[in-house]
């Protein structure tokens, strides 16, 4: 399982630890990765993502997981998000057509 969001694409940063004495180590900025159960009002079903606890704050701001996903471009998404997206997308098509 990779240490990155599935919604924001935000992942693992390298940088440097300093010291007093200017001393130069390299470490790692780990993403504050949550396990989640978000809703999809469309789909009618339950989706469990493994997101950064950022994300889960947008996905809250923007009125929940379809909304996100809507607005959210498909190239930061992991694979299982952008099928949720064309799924979702796919379904407001049906409902608009009918």
């Amino acid at each position: 399982m990779s240490r990155a969001c599935e919604l924001t694409g935000k992942a693992v940063m390298t940088g440097n630890n300093v010291s007093h004495a200017n001393n130069k180590t390299r470490r790692r900025f780990l993403p504050n990765l949550v396990n989640v159960t978000l809703i999809s009002e469309t789909l009618n079903q339950n989706v469990r993502l493994r997101i950064s606890a950022n994300a889960l704050r947008t996905v809250e701001h923007r009125g929940g997981l379809d909304a996100f996903l809507v607005k959210a471009d498909a190239e930061e998404l992991s694979q299982r998000a952008r099928l949720l997206k064309k799924q979702i997308a796919k379904k407001n098509a049906e409902q608009a057509a009918a």
